[in-house]
This record gives C-alpha cells, structure tokens and sequence, in this order.
C-alpha cells in the first residue's frame, strides 16, 4: 500500500501562543508537517527558502505587511502554494481583499483543530474551505452584486484564461510564462480586458471578475 503523502504547512502568525499552538496540532498529527513558524510576513520571506510549504496558515493583522496583502506575494513567489487565511477577524472588506489576491480559503482562528485539520486538507486538494460565517460573506457578496454582467464585447477565451491567472494572484510574468506568451502579449491583453470591462487597474478587472462571475 503507498504511503499517503505528507501534507507540508507553513504558519505565519504574530501571537505567540497561538502560532505555537497550531504547530503543535498540525506537527503532533499523522499526515502533517510543520515546515516553519514565523512572527511576519517578512520574517517567512526571509526564512522560507529552504522547504516551500504546501499550504500556508497566514494571518490577516500582522506587524509590517499585512497577510491580505501578502497573499499576491506569495502566491507570485511560490505559484504552487494554497494560501489559507485564519484570523479572528470576519470583515467582509479583508475577506474580498485576501480572495482577490489569490487566497484559496477563510477560516476563523476559532475553528476547532479537527476542522483545521480538514481544511488543511481540502486546501491541499484544490478545495476552498471557509468558515461558515465567512462563506455567508461571500455569499452576500454576490447576492448584492446581482446577476453575471453581460459584457457588450465578450472576452475571448485567453483574455478569460488570463484573468483567470490574474485571480488566483499570479504577477503578469509568471502568467505569461503559463500562457506561452510574451509579456507584450500580456500587456495587449490587458488594455483589451481594461476596455471591455470598464476598469483601470488589475485589481478592478480581478474584483469584477468575481462580482460578476465572468469566469468559472
């Protein structure tokens, strides 16, 4: 019987206790491995050279670069890596930013560890996991957005596939080098999603992207 592939996790944390604690469930489990545990963002860059996790336990409010905004780092760094946010905060605002940036899933720092476990697990499969509180957000979210926009010129399917890449946080270059295209191509692209969306900034493009669901 093959053994089962040991699923590699990386913490980023700035409470002591609490990033110990989570070592301590995800390392003491069969099955799971804790790479490394670190206080910033900036600290994991500096230090994650070595093992590349496969998926990253980040925390939204931390000293220096905030875990929703650091998950474009990463996830631009290490394009294999599933970003999995855990905080104690819910607000729809930071939730919509972390997706944005390419974060693969939302849990609340009072999961129990058995959940954790699973959606360690999920995450590492290709899944979403969300808490529920956090999945009633994103549910609103597109409730208030109301139907998919139908666009009056439709993306053709490599502007759709870049904006796909573009919304699971990979940078212009590496998307490109998934396309097998120039970074010039990249950029005409771009202009022609910018004009049929309407938008002036990656961010709007990705942000419309998941309001109005014009890709699957």
């Amino acid at each position: 019987m093959e053994t089962e592939k040991v699923i590699r996790v990386a913490i980023i944390e700035d409470d002591r206790a609490v990033r110990e604690g989570l070592g301590m469930i995800i390392g003491g489990t069969p099955g799971y491995e804790c790479t490394g545990q670190y206080y910033s963002v900036e600290d994991a860059l500096r230090s994650m050279n070595g093992t590349i996790p496969d998926v990253l336990l980040l925390d939204i409010h931390l000293p220096g670069m905030l875990g929703s905004e650091a998950v474009r780092v990463f996830r631009e760094k290490y394009p294999s890596l599933h970003v999995l946010m855990l905080t104690i905060y819910d607000g729809q605002d930071k939730v919509f930013e972390s997706i944005c940036n390419g974060a693969c899933g939302y849990l609340l720092k009072k999961t129990p560890p058995a959940k954790l476990l699973e959606a360690i697990r999920e995450a590492h499969e290709g899944g979403a996991p969300m808490s529920p509180e956090i999945a009633r957000k994103v549910i609103a979210l597109f409730q208030q957005s109301g139907p998919p926009e139908k666009l009056d010129e439709p993306l053709t399917p490599q502007e759709t596939r870049l904006l796909k890449l573009l919304s699971e946080g990979y940078s212009y270059q590496n998307a490109a080098g998934q396309m097998n295209i120039s970074i010039n191509t990249v950029r005409n692209y771009i202009r022609s999603i910018y004009e049929k969306l309407h938008v002036n900034t990656k961010s709007e493009a990705v942000s419309k992207d998941l309001r109005h669901r014009l890709i699957q």
